[in-house]
């Protein structure tokens, strides 16, 4: 997929820039102050049918914000050819000339700039965003241009567990956490930053990213986990022991110290 817009967004960035995107963004789709909501409240309404949502679109042209579903923003785009739009409840941008969203890498990094600086206002995490391979990893990535084929009998993540004694429990909480894709997408692209001086036997975000790193590695061979069992053992003391524990309780457990190991 093409990382530019469409020829319609890419004139109208090269004549007018992108500062009518970071006005709309700011001000009516991802409000980060109390007067900016209360603005977009007052005014994102479609002016031809007064309605309030789902789907009011601003245009990108001039001050008019109209309705998708009752083709209100049809209208204004025929009536004045204003073909971009920006829909002002999640963000994306429609070309009404070519009938579809437009992507553009660059007004989706305002619009991402605009969404954090909205949600810390509130108190809030970042936005998530999947990975994309920086400089450097895109020189690794064509340096090594070999891949490994998947396919729907690909055996890739999938690793046997030993059992140490009555750690059933464990075992089942780490292969659903390995295979959670928004997990696994933050260990494999190695976004943890130690707070431990890079000292594997304390940090249990360390041992984790170790963990996915084999069990995506393409080996076959089953993981034994004592040093992910020491840690527990060691930062929730509560379940030290050899004794069955509950799985659940354990859950819990680990995602208390990864938080606290996290921040």
């Amino acid at each position: 997929m093409s990382t530019e817009g469409c020829e319609h967004l890419l004139k109208f960035k090269s004549v007018n820039g992108t500062g009518s995107f970071r006005l709309i963004y700011s001000f009516f789709v991802f409000c980060s102050t109390k007067p900016t909501r209360e603005q977009k409240v007052k005014w994102c309404s479609c002016t031809c049918c007064g309605s309030i949502g789902p789907r009011i679109h601003a245009c990108v042209h001039c001050v008019h914000f109209a309705c998708f579903t009752h083709r209100h923003i049809h209208q204004h785009y025929q009536l004045k050819g204003h073909h971009l739009s920006i829909d002002t409840e999640h963000g994306e941008v429609m070309c009404l000339s070519c009938g579809d969203f437009t992507y553009d890498s660059e007004i989706v990094d305002i619009a991402d700039a605009s969404r954090d600086l909205a949600r810390s206002s509130l108190g809030l995490n970042r936005h998530y965003t999947p990975w994309r391979p920086g400089s450097t990893e895109l020189a690794l990535l064509k340096r090594h241009p070999k891949r490994r084929k998947l396919n729907h009998n690909s055996t890739i993540g999938l690793r046997g567990l030993i059992n140490l004694g009555n750690t059933c429990f464990m075992s089942c909480i780490v292969q659903a956490l390995t295979h959670t894709p928004l997990l696994r997408d933050f260990f494999l692209s190695e976004k943890h930053v130690c707070h431990f001086n890079n000292d594997a036997s304390q940090c249990l975000v360390c041992e984790i990213a170790r963990l996915f790193q084999e069990f995506y590695s393409g080996a076959q061979a089953p993981l034994i986990l004592q040093k992910l069992l020491h840690l527990i053992w060691t930062h929730a003391r509560h379940l030290a022991g050899y004794e069955q524990q509950d799985a659940h309780e354990f859950f819990i457990a680990a995602l208390d110290v990864l938080h606290r190991h996290c921040q």
